[in-house]
């Protein structure tokens, strides 16, 4: 059986590959951006006034854990 190029899904007559690469960074950049987003959020509500280093730590955690979930959950061949 044939492969695409591009997806690297089996290529039927009516294969159509599933996103664009704008569309896939789009994608992976917002799963990132929220993660980021919630790990600050959660720095602030355990310590009132955290510390930068706390914060960008906190943010750069979520932002990696974020992006591991995101590509266990998709499950792309």
């Amino acid at each position: 059986m044939a492969t695409c190029p591009k997806c690297m899904g089996a290529l039927t007559e009516n294969h159509r590959c599933p996103h664009g690469p704008l569309r896939r960074i789009t994608d992976a950049l917002s799963t990132v951006g929220m993660g980021g987003l919630i790990g600050v959020v959660l720095s602030y509500v355990m310590e009132e006034r955290p510390r930068l280093e706390l914060v960008l730590a906190a943010a750069a955690l979520g932002a990696v854990l974020a992006s591991a979930v995101r590509q266990a959950v998709v499950h792309r061949p």
